[in-house]
């Protein structure tokens, strides 16, 4: 593959590690939020076994920042999210929740705090940019809302925290579990956070200047040669155990949080003021209609990821869909999220799963479906 020939016009952007990420073995991209994003590496298997036994690099510069700053961005920030900010220290950072005025999921986005008035949404796949854009127009707050020159990098896998250590020295072993630091690397300006889209030990590398992107991707490869480090891409299979969710499959804008079982993430009883508030107070009051729930499914290994939603039945009543669906090498099964209607959603109970190529047995299962409570990510 040419790098300068690859791609569909201007409009879809190259993230600063294209050229990089091409070079160490990159055969196929996906795009999200406007830009190209490595989605394969020859061997999708191969590469779970590279994340839960040594470590893996991954170029995910497609998790554009939203920066919000100015005298009210904390108030402002508040705003957009429905989990309570109150307690969110300078350094940390928080796994949140954007809502509409219905309630409806736009993004779940990490939340970074890098300093009193200034904050970073690191988001998933929507264009949460213009929304908090439109917000702020009537919100008679004064911020200025932009996306920044921030490209994040994902190192995860047990073997991060010693590759760490040989670019930053030993006082990265301090960096706790959602937390972050600012850093210089050789002239390369940084933010590092204790925090990664894996289920693993891992850390994101915010680079802070484009310009620098292959030089900073070519300098972590050789700093983990010793600690078996592979070039890589987010793994379906990891997510799926750990029931991450991936924003556009597990949710959307019609999901609310209530049904994803993220009640943690929404404080209606806090004093705060947040888009989408009343709403959720009636959704909560009311009831949910449907829930996500995990799923195993009785058939030959799946040959990758679903690409379509599949129909899941009850006496040939369709119920809900699988949203995500992979088969995991490690648990020697196949495993899904799926959204189903509550009425059906105990656990054990039997159904039917209708694939693009045929119908299957499957049952509802406790999720995640390894390490439940995260140990491995925040040890």
């Amino acid at each position: 593959m040419s790098n300068k020939n690859f791609g569909f016009g201007t409009q879809i952007r190259k993230s600063p590690y294209f050229d990089s990420t091409v070079k160490w073995g990159a055969t196929g991209f996906s795009v999200y939020n406007h830009m190209y994003i490595p989605r394969d590496f020859g061997n999708p298997e191969q590469n779970f076994w590279n994340l839960i036994q040594t470590a893996i690099l991954c170029d995910v510069a497609v998790e554009r920042q939203v920066e919000i700053t100015g005298p009210d961005a904390y108030k402002f920030t508040q705003l957009l999210t429905p989990r309570d900010l109150s307690k969110l220290a300078i350094g940390q950072c928080k796994y949140v929740l954007i809502t509409n005025n219905d309630g409806g999921i736009l993004n779940d986005p990490v939340l970074l705090r890098l300093a009193e008035n200034h904050f970073w949404l690191s988001l998933a796949d929507s264009d949460v940019l213009l929304w908090a854009q439109g917000v702020a127009v009537n919100s008679g707050l004064n911020v200025q809302i932009k996306e920044p020159d921030v490209s994040p990098l994902q190192l995860q896998g047990p073997n991060s925290g010693e590759i760490m250590v040989k670019l930053f020295g030993e006082g990265i072993r301090e960096l706790k579990y959602y937390w972050l630091r600012e850093y210089d690397l050789d002239g390369i300006p940084l933010i590092v956070s204790r925090t990664g889209w894996s289920s693993e030990l891992g850390y994101e590398i915010y680079l802070r200047d484009g310009s620098k992107g292959n030089e900073l991707y070519e300098k972590i490869m050789e700093a983990g040669k010793t600690h078996g480090l592979q070039p890589g891409h987010t793994s379906s299979i990891r997510r799926i155990e750990g029931g991450m969710l991936s924003y556009h499959a597990d949710a959307d804008i019609n999901t609310n949080p209530f049904e994803l079982g993220l009640d943690r993430l929404v404080n209606l009883d806090a004093d705060i003021n947040f888009v989408g508030k009343n709403a959720l107070k009636k959704i909560k009051q009311d009831g949910i209609k449907r829930k996500q729930v995990g799923i195993e499914i009785d058939c030959e290994p799946l040959k990758g990821p679903n690409t379509t939603f599949w129909e899941l039945q009850k006496d040939n009543k369709i119920i809900g869909k699988v949203t995500s669906a992979v088969y995991s090498p490690r648990l020697k099964k196949n495993i899904a999220l799926a959204m189903i209607e509550i009425a059906y959603s105990e656990i054990g109970a039997e159904l039917k799963v209708k694939t693009n190529e045929n119908q299957f047995n499957c049952k509802i299962v406790e999720k995640p479906f390894y390490d439940p409570k995260k140990k491995i990510a925040s040890s």
